[in-house]
């Protein structure tokens, strides 16, 4: 049984059996992966070659980058490949690959998110120790922890995989190998990794969560007792964007893995997937870069020095 399980394959059935349609998605979501793939690259080039960005809060933008180019390489190609092919089938062991990294990416987001959330409580609250605060050793640390958390929880929620078992034809009906539609699949009783994926999800989320409001409840009184309107609008400025992201991620995400699998649509599964894995990826760099005049000023040096050079 254990050599079957090596050579098992599952069949991905995807958002469409229709192939007219299936061209039309391929081509939405290949424009989505360009945008993300290049939206997030240039975010980390911008970041890295100008000096005026080398601070915290441009160094967790860094790396969210960097983890939302993982999550949506995890998801999107495979993707994109089943678009076009007629057999959507995927080996066991590169399913759970692909899960296990679903997992890793979204618990580091979360979690660099947090950090992301405390640079700017840090940088709103307490203006006069920022420098000292938030020193390059403890920058590093935060980005560490973000990351180990991810791992964290993906390591908590793979192993007990690797004991489900699977019938002979397995149909998992969803574009990815996620763990809740993958658990669904299973020929087993499936109650241990569904605590399992319920416990992480209410602690990695929740925690997560409160580190990130408590952030934004300190700043949003500090920003409210900021005498002149200018001062609190660009206080608000800085921190709008990222709170954007953090409603948009937590309230899709946190209710896609804490629901009951027997209240579960279909379809409204699939969008709340599309949502958080593939559509967050693609519109963390434009709200950070459309709501961030550093961001826009970098950018805009950065074309200059490239049309000097072409015109030398």
């Amino acid at each position: 049984s254990e050599k079957r399980m090596k050579n098992h394959e599952f069949v991905l059935s995807g958002l469409t059996s229709d192939p007219h349609l299936q061209s039309l998605l391929f081509f939405v979501f290949s424009v989505i992966y360009f945008i993300t793939l290049f939206g997030n690259m240039l975010i980390m080039i911008v970041i890295s070659t100008d000096s005026h960005l080398h601070c915290p809060m441009y160094f967790f933008l860094f790396h969210l980058a960097f983890i939302d180019i993982c999550y949506a390489t995890t998801t999107v190609p495979k993707m994109l490949v089943n678009f076009l092919v007629k057999q959507k089938s995927i080996g066991f062991g590169a399913c759970i690959t692909q899960m296990s990294l679903i997992l890793l990416s979204a618990g580091s987001e979360i979690f660099m998110l947090s950090a992301m959330a405390y640079d700017r409580f840090v940088a709103v609250c307490n203006p006069l120790h920022y420098q000292e605060a938030m020193n390059k050793l403890f920058c590093n640390q935060l980005v560490g922890s973000a990351w180990a958390m991810g791992f964290l929880h993906s390591i908590i929620n793979t192993l007990p995989m690797l004991n489900v078992q699977f019938c002979n034809y397995t149909e998992i009906k969803h574009f990815s190998c996620e763990l809740p539609p993958l658990l669904s699949a299973a020929c087993c009783r499936t109650t241990l990794n569904k605590v399992v994926l319920l416990s992480s999800a209410v602690i990695f989320g929740s925690s997560s969560f409160l580190l990130t409001l408590t952030s934004y409840i300190y700043i949003i009184s500090t920003v409210l007792k900021i005498q002149s309107s200018k001062g609190r609008q660009k206080a608000f400025s800085t921190c709008s964007s990222h709170l954007i992201i953090v409603v948009l991620l937590y309230t899709t995400a946190l209710f896609q893995y804490t629901k009951s699998s027997s209240s579960s649509s279909l379809i409204l599964d699939q969008l709340f997937s599309i949502q958080y894995s593939i559509l967050t990826p693609m519109l963390n760099p434009i709200i950070y870069s459309l709501k961030n005049n550093d961001m826009k000023t970098a950018l805009g040096r950065m074309l200059g020095k490239i049309k000097v050079s072409q015109s030398l």
